[in-house]
């Protein structure tokens, strides 16, 4: 069977309290219908982690799977970039 293209978003890791999950923020940029600014809009995705162990604050690239609970669809492929820790 052919490999197939999966759907795959780029997010922040907001939250990573779970055992094999973390929450990632998705921000993407729609324009205002009446004022054509751009305005951000947000959503967080529940995506299982394997083999990566991403962090807080981590910019991961997350793609479709089926689904592995009630919120969880999505599994981290990579992480894009670490997140920079000040002090």
């Amino acid at each position: 069977m052919a490999d197939r293209k999966r759907q795959s978003l780029v997010g922040e890791v907001v939250s990573d309290k779970m055992d094999k999950t973390v929450v990632v923020q998705v921000m993407r940029k729609i324009p205002h219908p009446v004022y054509q600014k751009f305005v951000k809009r947000f959503k967080k995705y529940f995506a299982h982690v394997e083999s990566v162990k991403p962090k807080v604050g981590d910019i991961v690239e997350i793609s479709s799977m089926r689904p592995m609970s009630k919120r969880k669809r999505w599994r981290v492929k990579e992480i894009i970039r670490e997140s920079v820790k000040i002090g």
